[in-house]
């Protein structure tokens, strides 16, 4: 873990020792009072440039006697004599002064084991003490002997000596970490095993990124043994003496739906849900597969098909249409000699607007197109959705939009076509506004107040004899339309809308939204075909699993 400079309490020291024991050497205890340091006291250490006179390679014998005499020196306590063993005293006094100031190394033993060429290896038995807190350190490390000035046999200097995590202008410090550790829970305060849900990785560290500086005074920031560089910039934690006490990033996700939803969208290539509190706007699940792959929770925006007229039911509703209205159901129709439309349903020239809801008639909801205005179907979803504004939920996300239109723009509109986009975001929240009769601005912080650029926004209640409606209609779509398979035996307060969505090649994208108990969500399947088949069944697992 980084750590401030500032709050160090040791500086820096060139660091490291180290490995494994083995016979034909002798170990050497180190003093706990590690003294006669000379030269300079400076904390950085850098490899000497210094070039033997001799091309000529150390002897085995001089390897290890020159091997055996820095270990023993430096295992002893004394620095001064261990850094004359090397090609370059100075630096050598310096790294070794810093490993026992600034790493606050009492005691080491160093323990000669394997011996390749001019290679010596070595264990490390290294004893810290840090504000009352004592411990054992072991590692391996290792050095190398060549023929210096004047044929002088020593050691190369190099910061590795002491620790191979070390590289030139590096040093070891032991002190007080800068911030603590940052924990994201659930709300339940369960601590999320961000591997356990792949597609929260990036959105686990977008969050740790941007609001971690919100939270970190709740923790405790532990002691740790680390690496510095040159630069005063912090490296790996090599060493933990105390663990700190992890800040804590509450969201609103639940750890249950959330596992249900990643194990949902696994049976569906391409396919993405999101789950929200219907009481909250809290964002309880997102998922997305392949989670290494675009969020198609969030961040896909693509038309809604026939879950959008839950949208355009709204809009007719508030104009006078009611569920008793006729509106037969007949495939062929177009408006004003316009494109001409379809349906996925069954004919039924004596349906009402309730059977066309439930049973997904595009033009029986189309034959209505004259009870609105181009921009109806807009203001209808800003107003009582806050569709088509930015949302800032506290993690990247891409917002819908209804641009509105006349002609067959206005009539694909009406049933999820046309330039009408949603994510399964904005579907879901459109399911959790049915069921609570008012738009709660979603969010994946429990404080939405940290969330950068957010605006509260400002939207009405549906009216409640429309709301009636919508939810009488949702929950028919269960018992006698198009989402019965998926859903039919749910109890309680339930509802639903199924959609397929024409894409611009292959099979159409499958769309399903529904709301049980106080949990909402809605999921797509990209070329999923119904939606019923193929997004029905990943919103009802979502909703066994978080209702």
């Amino acid at each position: 873990m980084p750590i401030s400079r500032g709050v160090k309490v040791g500086i820096v020291g060139t660091v490291a020792i180290g490995m494994l024991a083995v016979g034909g050497y002798g170990a050497y205890n180190i003093i706990s009072g590690l003294s006669h340091s000379v030269g300079n006291t400076g904390l950085t250490t850098t490899n000497s440039t210094a070039s033997p006179i001799s091309s000529k390679p150390p002897g085995a014998k001089e390897i290890t006697k020159a091997a055996d005499a820095f270990l023993k020196a430096w295992s002893s306590g004394d620095t001064a004599k261990a850094a004359a063993l090397t090609d370059s005293a100075q630096e050598a006094a310096s790294g070794l002064d810093g490993y026992r100031d600034h790493a606050h190394v009492t005691s080491v033993r160093a323990v000669p084991s394997t011996t390749s060429g001019a290679q010596v290896n070595y264990t490390v038995d290294a004893h810290l003490s840090y504000q009352g807190i004592s411990k054992e350190w072991k590692y391996t490390s290792s050095l190398t002997v060549i023929r210096s000035y004047y044929n002088r046999i020593t050691v190369k200097w190099a910061p590795s000596v002491l620790h191979p995590g070390l590289k030139d202008g590096d040093s070891l410090v032991t002190g007080v970490a800068k911030t603590p550790d940052v924990d994201i829970v659930d709300r339940n305060g369960k601590v999320l095993d961000i591997s356990a849900y792949p597609s929260l990785t990036q959105i686990a560290a977008q969050l740790r990124e941007r609001y971690s500086g919100h939270v970190k005074q709740t923790g405790t920031p532990g002691i740790e043994t680390y690496v510095e560089d040159s630069d005063g910039g912090t490296g790996a934690t090599l060493l933990v003496l105390r663990k700190g006490v992890d800040a804590k990033l509450r969201t609103t996700l639940d750890a249950t739906a959330q596992a249900a939803a990643e194990k949902a969208v696994l049976a569906k290539p391409q396919s993405g849900v999101t789950a929200l509190d219907t009481d909250t706007g809290g964002i309880m699940a997102i998922a997305f597969n392949p989670a290494s792959g675009q969020d198609i929770a969030l961040q896909s925006l693509e038309a809604p098909g026939s879950t959008f007229k839950i949208v355009t039911a709204t809009a007719l509703l508030n104009a006078g249409v009611t569920p008793q209205t006729h509106s037969q159901c007949v495939s062929g129709y177009s408006r004003h000699l316009g494109k001409a439309y379809t349906n996925v349903s069954r004919d039924n020239p004596g349906a009402d607007f309730a059977w066309d809801f439930a049973n997904s008639c595009n033009t029986g909801f189309i034959r209505l197109a004259g009870d609105i205005g181009p921009t109806t179907l807009t203001t209808t979803g800003r107003t009582y959705y806050g569709l088509g504004t930015d949302w800032y939920v506290g993690t990247s996300t891409d917002d819908g939009n209804i641009p509105g239109g006349t002609g067959d723009e206005m009539t694909s509109e009406m049933i999820g076509q046309g330039q009408v986009v949603m994510t399964t975001l904005n579907m879901a929240s459109v399911s959790a506004t049915v069921v609570d009769g008012r738009f709660h601005q979603p969010s994946l912080l429990q404080d939405s107040s940290v969330i950068d650029q957010r605006a509260q926004i400002s939207t009405s209640p549906l009216p409640s004899g429309v709301r009636t409606d919508l939810m009488q209609m949702m929950h028919r779509t269960i018992t006698d339309g198009t989402a019965y398979a998926a859903m039919h035996d749910f109890g309680g307060t339930v509802g639903a809308k199924t959609g397929s969505a024409e894409a611009s090649t292959g099979a159409p994208n499958g769309w399903f939204t529904a709301y049980h108990g106080h949990v909402a969500a809605a999921a797509m399947v990209v070329q999923g075909g119904e939606g019923v088949d193929s997004a029905g069944p990943i919103v009802a697992s979502v909703l066994r699993a978080a209702s």
